[in-house]
């Protein structure tokens, strides 16, 4: 069975050292200290390490075999997204990033699906980026689950989500920049809570703020399962109907009406909470997705979901139909 892992990251193993270039900020850059590892770094503050398979395209090939996966959707680590920063630096950064990928997708057609990065601080540097991922071969954009602290429904960022539509390229939602971070470093509280409620911040602001019933034809699809959204649908909704003075200002339409309208990813960590949001979405609308090469993720690609005895309808949805109609794609570009 083709099996398409619709959420991984990758970076080039080479990156140029934008804070010299531009003069100011913190950009991400690697310092590569031991065979295999490499450091990212955040101006002069230590971010995270990673290893080969973050970069090394045939690497990661070969751990996806062990796995039976064929294809991997890749996109930037979101840290790299660099929104704060001015948007022509912004535009310099997603570029070379994007470049990247597209070289990756044209070198490994059958293996490797592209979406890119846009600087989404800037509705028309964002566009005209998001036309020039599509000229180079990208399938679509992975974006924040805020731009700078702003949620996703401000009418400055409408226009990209329009041209998303009108071009056909399909969004990822990713979590970053996560609400409160600042305040809760413990325990890794920003990934473990942090990241669920921003992914249901973005929904509820595509929700809410209208963006879906604006643009019907628009494929976004949210990671980590749509994060807290669906587990906590009950109390969105019911205050949609105590308080429409205070949610509905925008858009009128019940949020439980969007359910199914939307594609999310599979990483649950849990066969009971895959089995809810089935219910509540269907598997036509969940994509097999990893979070592969991050520790957070489910790193033995969908191994829990071959294990729940699912029906091989649902099954064939969640590992490859789902994301070939979210990315538009088809079947047989991959065999």
């Amino acid at each position: 069975m083709l099996k398409i892992d619709a959420h991984t990251h990758i970076i080039p193993k080479k990156l140029p050292n934008w804070s010299d270039k531009f003069g100011y900020g913190d950009f991400i850059y690697l310092q590569h200290h031991k065979k295999g590892f490499a450091k990212m770094m955040r101006g002069n503050q230590f971010f995270r390490e990673i290893k080969e398979n973050c970069w090394d395209a045939d690497i990661r090939l070969e751990e996806y075999k062990q796995f039976h996966t064929n294809v991997q959707v890749v996109c930037t680590i979101p840290v790299m997204f660099s929104y704060w920063a001015k948007p022509l630096d912004c535009l310099d950064v997603s570029k070379f990033l994007n470049d990247h990928i597209a070289e990756l997708v044209k070198t490994y057609p059958k293996q490797y699906i592209g979406l890119g990065t846009v600087p989404m601080q800037d509705a028309e540097v964002a566009i005209q980026e998001l036309e020039r991922c599509r000229e180079i071969g990208l399938v679509g954009i992975q974006i924040g689950s805020n731009i700078n602290d702003e949620n996703l429904n401000e009418e400055k960022f409408f226009p990209v989500f329009e041209a998303c539509e009108k071009l056909g390229m399909a969004v990822l939602v990713h979590p970053w920049n996560m609400m409160g971070q600042k305040n809760m470093q413990r325990y890794w509280l920003p990934w473990l809570v942090g990241m669920p409620a921003e992914t249901t911040r973005a929904i509820c602001s595509f929700i809410f703020g209208g963006i879906f019933e604006r643009l019907p034809n628009l494929r976004v699809n949210f990671a980590h399962a749509g994060g807290s959204f669906l587990p906590t649908i009950g109390r969105i909704q019911h205050g949609f109907d105590c308080r429409p003075d205070l949610v509905a200002i925008d858009n009128p339409v019940p949020p439980k009406n969007y359910i199914g309208k939307f594609w999310v990813d599979s990483i649950t960590h849990d066969p009971m909470m895959l089995e809810y949001v089935m219910k509540m979405q269907g598997s036509a609308k969940i994509t097999l997705g990893s979070d592969y090469p991050f520790p957070l993720g489910d790193l033995e690609i969908g191994k829990f979901i071959e294990d729940m005895n699912l029906p091989k309808e649902d099954i064939e949805n969640i590992f490859y139909r789902s994301t070939l109609t979210w990315l538009n794609l088809n079947e047989k570009d991959f065999k």
